[in-house]
């Protein structure tokens, strides 16, 4: 998609769908968007991928099976927004 000047825009994607099986339970984790600054250290970090932003830039769970509880997001979030539900 081009403006009047011929420069590419990009189009705002929708948020991923995820293949989580919901039959397991909650998500495995929680991300509390008040406190949520979308400063995307768990993307960035997140060594199976689990997540991705979404048009605010904030991260949603793309991939939540890929969870394997190595408790990187939620130790590195600098605002305390990401906890676990694994028991």
């Amino acid at each position: 998609m081009s403006d009047s000047t011929g420069a590419q825009q990009s189009t705002p994607k929708a948020a991923p769908k995820s293949k989580y099986d919901y039959s397991k339970g909650p998500l495995p984790l929680n991300i509390n968007l008040q406190w949520c600054k979308a400063c995307n250290i768990c993307i960035a970090f997140c060594p199976t991928q689990v997540f991705e932003p979404d048009r605010d830039g904030r991260p949603v769970q793309a991939r939540p099976e890929a969870c394997t509880q190595c408790t990187i997001c939620w130790t590195h979030c600098p605002d305390f927004a990401i906890t676990s539900n694994y028991k």
